[in-house]
Formats: C-alpha cells, structure tokens, sequence
C-alpha cells in the first residue's frame, strides 16, 4: 500500500505491557491533564488515530460518535473488548498515511504517542487535515528531542547527536524524537494554525517517580504544562492545531455541524485509501468502484490495513 516503514504492534500485548503494571501511572494522568485541557468540549465525529487499546478513549465521551484507528488489528480487539460494542464506536484498521476517510468528515482528532513512530510527519499531517471539517480542533502530542535530560546529556558529551539541532534524530528503529520548532513549522504547512501548546512529563525521572505517588507527581505537572506555550523542555509536548479557514475571518458551518450526519451513519466516511474512489458495501467487505480493491470487515473491525 504505501513504501514508507509503519511500526507495526500487530499481535502486541502493548496496553498490558507498558501501562497496565503501574510504572507509568504517572505519564498517564499528566497526558490526561493535558487532553483535558485541549480537547474541545463537544462535537459530532471524533477520529483516534492511534487509538491502539482505547486508553484515551473515555475522555471523549462527549463526542457524537468516535472512530478509533489503529493500524494493528490486534490492538483494536482489545479496544473493543475495553470499551464494549456501544453503537458510539467504529473501529478502524489503517494506515496514517493513507486514511479511509471521505474529506472533511471529522470535528475533531487527535494522535497521542503516535508522531514518534512516523517517517514522514508532514506527509500523515497533511493526510490527517484532509479528514477534518473546517475549524475542526487536532490535539497531537509528539517526543521532544530538546528536553532537559538531553541537553544536559549532549553537554557531558553522553549523545553524539545535539538537541538543539532542527533534523529528527532516530534513536531505535522507527522511534523519533523531533526539535519544536520543526514541528510547528510541519503542522503550518500541512494547513494548521497553531492554537496551544503544553509541556508534559516534566518529571519523567525512575527515582523521582519511585518516591513520589503518582497523582501529586501528575498535579505538579500539570500546574507546569502550560508553560510550553513559551519553552518546551519536557520529553513530550502536546499541541493542539485547528484547521485554517479557506477565506480568512470566515466561517461556513461548525465541525460539529459538518459531521452529524456521518455521525449518525458512521459507514458513510470511507472511501478506498488507495484511489479515494468511493465504496459499495457488501455484507462482509467493502469493494472500491473506481479500482476494484475489496476491504474486509472482521470482528467488528472495518480493516483497511490490507486489501483482500
């Protein structure tokens, strides 16, 4: 489908593994704090990207109806098995860079721990904001390779690589960490206005957290996060973007309005990734009218991660 590397967690126990033993209760609650802080209050279609075993999830009870798109198939069945088979839900399998979604169709998105995993940042951003209405809010969340642990690091000569440099660096495999100001510069260009910014994790350190409970940790960090509005020194930076207006000063309808109807008939968003041809339903797969690519649909789960 696409020649750009996608991590895969196909068959990862990832939700169990690496947040379901307690050590990162901590990272959890203060990303909590932040998506509570940028998430719009309400609105009709909500896309996930990334959504891997619904653990953000429930913050987005307020939305009309939520998509949640992984690309491992694995992690989407655990998602349901969290969250239930409540009608609130689609589950997508699908890749960022090539999204089954018909434009505009979203009033809102958001891709936490995803960034660091992708080759082509701008490439998915731009993919991303083709699905969202006009006005439509994104909270992304990305690793930030200017942290403190890193500067101090580069200055005792412990990393080759310097934090302050605009590249990103690929410290394992298909894992990134990216400079903010690249960043913001990616999400401009994809067709974004930039409309806040927040530091989290400030306190990501093993012996601080072995000491500290997590709740007072999370509060202290989140009585901070706001100062990455200005400076970003915390591993992990969330900002949230909207999607500029074609005619400067207007507005046609709200996100929310754009999406209710698709929110009420979740099935009508999806075109072919590949061609972006529209789909005829059939009991059991979708087939594309313009290319003839059939797109199955498992276990409740609409996969168009690989044609049939």
């Amino acid at each position: 489908m696409t020649d750009r590397p996608v991590c895969d967690y196909e068959g990862s126990n990832y939700q169990d593994d690496f947040w379901g033993k307690g050590e990162r209760e901590y990272e959890d609650r203060a990303e909590q704090i932040a998506l509570k802080a940028m998430l719009p209050k309400a609105g009709g279609l909500f896309l996930e990207i990334g959504a891997g075993a619904g653990r953000q999830t429930p913050l987005l009870k307020n939305f009309d109806h939520v998509v949640l798109m992984d690309y491992s198939r694995t992690q989407l069945e655990q998602a349901r098995e969290r969250l239930g088979t409540s009608t609130r839900y689609t589950f997508v399998a699908a890749n960022v860079y090539q999204l089954p979604f018909k434009p505009r169709v979203f009033s809102a998105a958001m891709m936490i721990r995803v960034m660091h995993h992708l080759v082509e940042p701008l490439a998915a951003l731009k993919e991303i904001k083709s699905t969202l209405a006009e006005g439509g809010a994104f909270i992304l969340e990305f690793a930030n390779k200017q942290n403190l642990k890193s500067i101090l690091r580069y200055a005792l000569r412990q990393q080759s690589w310097s934090p302050f440099s605009p590249e990103p660096v690929e410290f394992v495999k298909l894992n990134f960490d990216f400079h903010p100001q690249t960043m913001r510069q990616w999400i401009r260009e994809a067709g974004f206005e930039i409309k806040a910014q927040r530091s989290v994790s400030h306190y990501r350190i093993g012996a601080l957290k072995k000491i500290v409970p997590p709740t007072l940790l999370a509060a202290l960090d989140g009585a901070v996060q706001p100062t990455g509005e200005w400076i970003q020194f915390a591993p992990s930076v969330f900002i949230k973007a909207e999607v500029r207006s074609q005619e400067s000063g207007v507005r046609s309808k709200s996100p929310r309005d754009e999406s209710n109807l698709h929110a009420k008939r979740p099935t009508s968003i999806f075109v072919c990734p590949i061609c972006k041809g529209e789909l005829q339903k059939e009991s059991d797969y979708f087939q594309c009218s313009a290319c003839g690519k059939k797109w199955g649909i498992r276990n409740g789960i609409y996969d168009f991660k690989e044609a049939l």
